[in-house]
């Protein structure tokens, strides 16, 4: 059974929050031009690298917090790009143990200068690195296919 249940934009089926807003920040991890997703321990599917930040943190510490714990690389916290923040009210994770968050997400980026060695965490069944293709019919969490969709749709060349 998942752990977790993502929610977005749809208010007739998302839980009422019942913490404070949550502030995480997700990274666009690439190497040779594909996107790094990993397959979630918590809900068997797939989402970008990252996580919650802590009370103290700002999000460039906690992505490089993220990376570490969860690829086993560090990577210095100038290093990450800011790129958007999403955070509708809409965009809910509903946890087993009865939590229901709403999510502001701050999103970086990333791009590993040769080919990272990976350290695949409790977190995570499966960490890989697609193409737009190869991401095909994935199922990734709605609180993230946004956010991968705007990427892909941003690096397409426009005439």
């Amino acid at each position: 059974m998942s752990i977790v249940t993502f929610y977005r934009g749809d208010p007739e089926h998302t839980p009422k929050t019942t913490m404070p807003a949550h502030l995480g920040a997700n990274c666009i991890f690439l190497w040779q031009d594909k996107l790094l997703l990993e397959k979630r321990a918590d809900s068997d599917i797939w989402g970008l690298v990252g996580g919650g930040c802590k009370k103290t943190e700002t999000g460039r510490e906690a992505i490089a917090r993220e990376a570490y714990e969860e690829l086993g690389v560090r990577i210095p916290k100038d290093r990450f790009e800011k790129l958007a923040v999403y955070g509708e009210p809409g965009r809910v994770a509903a946890f087993r143990d009865g939590s229901v968050w709403r999510m502001v997400i701050v999103v970086y980026r990333y791009e590993f200068p040769e080919e990272p060695v990976l350290r695949l965490s409790s977190e995570s069944k499966e960490l890989r690195f697609f193409t737009r293709e190869e991401i095909g019919n994935l199922e990734i969490a709605i609180t993230h296919s946004d956010i991968v969709e705007d990427w892909f749709v941003s690096q397409v060349p426009h005439p």
